[in-house]
């Protein structure tokens, strides 16, 4: 006998937990965007500003495909390759908008 495991509320509270991240990039991006168009754009700043917004869309695309996962009644789980992709995305992220107020 197999017994099915519930899964309670774990799905929606991860969900919402990809939201929140989501949020904070959203966040960082815009942030990192005024930061790098204060006192004039200059070309670099603009390439890291580009960047910033590059990786926020891709880890948005990755966060709303796990999101729509999340939303079956059993979720499937995340692979490796996902969320790698995902924190990679995140640390990059941080680090470009970090380096634009450096």
């Amino acid at each position: 006998m197999s017994e099915e495991r519930d899964p309670g509320l774990q799905p929606e509270r991860t969900r919402l937990a990809w939201r929140r991240t989501t949020l904070a990039g959203t966040v960082a991006a815009v942030l990192a965007a005024k930061t790098a168009l204060h006192g004039g754009p200059t070309t670099v700043g603009l390439l890291v500003c580009a960047l910033c917004g590059a990786l926020w869309l891709c880890f948005l695309a990755l966060a709303h495909l796990r999101i729509r996962a999340l939303a079956t009644p059993r979720p499937p789980v995340i692979t490796a390759r996902h969320a790698t992709a995902a924190t990679l995305c995140t640390v990059a992220l941080a680090v470009c908008a970090a380096a634009l107020v450096v």
